[in-house]
């Protein structure tokens, strides 16, 4: 059976599957990116993880896999193969192509940034399907972006297309990591709720999962910092959909597993900030942490396409 190896490589773990043709995951595994051994280690636990895939599927179906994908996170030249930087994983200018397509025997090697191969599945066969233009935002530790035209992920001309959560809407705001003040990541990101409710309520160990079961409750202090986070994000998603005009707002990661505590303001909070703009679907995201993987398959196959169209 003809099938494609699929890794999706996170800042703590690894997921990884054989795909076939029709996208079905014919075999899923998972493993842990073991990033504090250093970054050389974890690209060798990759390629180690990738190399016992490929001897399953020939075990497994009497063929090796016909090609491979690999989202990883951080900066991505996907066109050159080559993870630039990733500030978890402790790597730099990493030739991750060049390396997995030696370890598996020659085949072509396709390489994703984590977001936007999670979009790239979500598009095509999640909560975006049929949709021609969207916009995938997973609210997670930050806040990323994937922006789908016609069935493609746009990356941009350097690779950064889709930095919504650098998006500034509270000029003067928190500190950013990227060096800027009140970017949206600082204050809607599951992080960002988690960090202003453990101050309300007092409790070094409460999170965001805690504060919208205390939205849920009715909890007055829960309900302000919900409502300053679905605030700012509502003004990050309008200058998005000025920009882009998506059909479709898909709304992923950890934060939208809140749902209608999530959706149903966040939806109202929007409609009240758009003027002349259209409003797009607004709708939770529909692969969850499978995603990646699945998009990491996606790119494997797409890119089979292009060699025999070539």
């Amino acid at each position: 059976m003809k099938h494609v190896i699929a890794l999706d490589v996170g800042g703590t773990g690894m997921k990884a599957a054989l795909v076939g043709a029709d996208g079905t995951l014919l075999h899923e595994a998972r493993r842990a990116t073991g990033r504090e051994r250093g970054p050389e280690a974890v690209v060798e636990s990759i390629l180690e993880f990738a190399a016992d895939l490929r001897a399953l599927g020939r075990e497994r179906y009497g063929e090796s896999a016909a090609a491979a994908g690999v989202a990883v996170p951080g900066i991505v030249d996907a066109e050159n193969g080559i993870a630039v930087y990733a500030a978890n994983l402790g790597w730099r200018d990493v030739p991750m192509r060049e390396l997995l397509s030696a370890r598996l025997g020659g085949i072509p090697v396709a390489l994703g940034h984590d977001v936007r191969t999670g979009g790239l599945a979500e598009g095509r066969i999640g909560a975006g399907r049929g949709a021609d233009r969207f916009l995938f935002v997973p609210l997670g530790t930050g806040i990323a972006g994937a922006i789908g035209i016609g069935g493609r992920i746009e990356a941009g001309a350097h690779g950064y297309a889709g930095e919504i959560g650098h998006i500034v809407v509270r000029p003067g705001g928190p500190e950013c990591g990227c060096g800027q003040r009140g970017c949206l990541e600082t204050l809607a990101s599951a992080s960002a709720v988690t960090r202003a409710w453990a101050a309300a309520a007092g409790d070094p160990e409460a999170d965001a999962a805690d504060c919208a079961k205390a939205v849920a409750s009715g909890d007055a202090r829960a309900l302000a910092v919900w409502g300053e986070a679905v605030g700012a994000l509502a003004d990050g998603l309008v200058t998005a959909l000025t920009l882009l005009d998506p059909r479709t707002l898909i709304i992923g990661g950890g934060l939208a597993e809140a749902g209608e505590t999530l959706f149903t303001p966040l939806r109202t909070a929007v409609k009240e900030r758009v003027t002349f703009q259209r409003l797009p679907q607004i709708v939770p995201a529909a692969l969850g942490d499978t995603a990646g993987c699945l998009g990491a398959g996606l790119l494997a196959w797409d890119l089979l396409a292009t060699e025999v169209s070539a």
